[in-house]
């Protein structure tokens, strides 16, 4: 079994767990991945929530707080290990987060939520790598391309998001249909195929990683066995006892039944995977009152949005449910109890 390379490290496990603001992934879960042996992932969205002049100041705090998660996460998971965050392109000062994040010598930057055409040029003379998300074989040649084209630098990594995949979907809303919407193994087949041709122009690895509805350790090996590298997992950290959200948020988990899996729009103006609670049935038949933009994300409109997305994942992974968003992969009903890091990773790899 073979680790995923990021730079001069190389992780013991082909395990990524994914990034999930607000909040859900800091320093405790992405630390203790890492320590564990795969590759742990901080949020960058809203990061700085808990910072006490968050609410006056949000985009100073979170540039703050992005050092502080770093430096806890690292003591957690030791410097040998291969830490990342994850950085979404709509982000209003999203140059800034990037360029903190590399300031403060992150090993691995993912970043999604749009197509990320000026990552490369933050990253010049740094050991800090790049991978972007993508959807489509499509959207990773557009990237690609034009990588190379400006920067003669092709990434470092490329992350499939396939449309099992939890929170924001990078698929228009009919693309997401029960029938006919895209698989990830076949996605998964067309970008290993492209990036091996690519690695044979540049004259470098470049592993792919598959995520998107990833369960256990038969799902890892069959994306392995594809092709890919590696395999990028979120939903079911969650369930873990070192994820940083709040106990009621983990049990939100716990609950889910199949049937509470929605696709919802949202504020952002992208479909997303959702726990259908209280609150978003609410939010269908009237709009939330918003009194504080955080600046967060380009896309909103303040305008015409039902409610504000970073009040309600910071309401939901603080605990109080009923008024907050709870972002989630179309496995999270196959959750039924909460476990350390260490023995998940140890049963995630238990085949392989």
């Amino acid at each position: 079994m073979k680790g995923i390379k990021v730079g001069n490290k190389i992780s013991k496990y082909p395990i990524i767990q994914g990034g999930m603001g607000v909040g859900v992934s800091m320093h405790s879960l992405a630390g203790n991945v890492s320590k564990e042996g795969g590759i742990g992932i901080i949020s960058t969205a809203d990061i700085g929530y808990k910072e006490e002049d968050f609410f006056k100041n949000p985009m100073q705090a979170n540039i703050r707080a992005i050092g502080k998660e770093i430096v806890k996460a690292r003591e957690i998971a030791g410097n040998d290990k291969i830490l990342g965050v994850n950085i979404m392109v709509a982000l209003k000062n999203y140059s800034e987060v990037v360029k903190e994040c590399v300031k403060q010598k992150i090993d691995l930057i993912i970043s999604g939520a749009g197509i990320p055409k000026n990552l490369p040029e933050y990253i010049k003379n740094t050991n800090t790598k790049v991978a972007p998300i993508v959807s489509s074989l499509r959207c990773c040649k557009l990237i690609i391309t034009h990588w190379i084209k400006k920067y003669n630098y092709a990434p470092d990594m490329i992350v499939i998001e396939g449309p099992e995949a939890g929170g924001h979907l990078g698929f228009k809303l009919e693309e997401l249909d029960e029938d006919t919407k895209p698989k990830l193994e076949d996605i998964t087949k067309d970008v290993v195929k492209y990036v091996r041709e690519i690695e044979k122009e540049v004259g470098k690895e470049i592993p792919v990683i598959s995520a998107g509805g990833i369960w256990d350790s038969n799902d890892i090996k069959k994306f392995l066995n594809l092709g890919a590298s590696g395999v990028q997992m979120a939903t079911r950290f969650v369930a873990t006892n070192e994820c940083d959200a709040s106990q009621e948020f983990k049990q939100a988990y716990i609950n889910a039944k199949k049937e509470d899996i929605k696709i919802i729009k949202s504020p952002v103006g992208m479909p997303g995977r959702a726990i259908y609670n209280n609150f978003i049935k609410k939010t269908e038949n009237e709009k939330n009152k918003i009194d504080k933009c955080y600046g967060c994300i380009k896309t909103c409109n303040i305008a015409d949005t039902p409610y504000c997305i970073t009040r309600a994942l910071i309401n939901s992974v603080k605990g109080d449910i009923d008024n907050g968003l709870i972002f989630c992969g179309s496995n999270v009903s196959r959750i039924n109890k909460i476990v350390p890091v260490h023995d998940l990773m140890k049963e995630l790899v238990s085949e392989l």
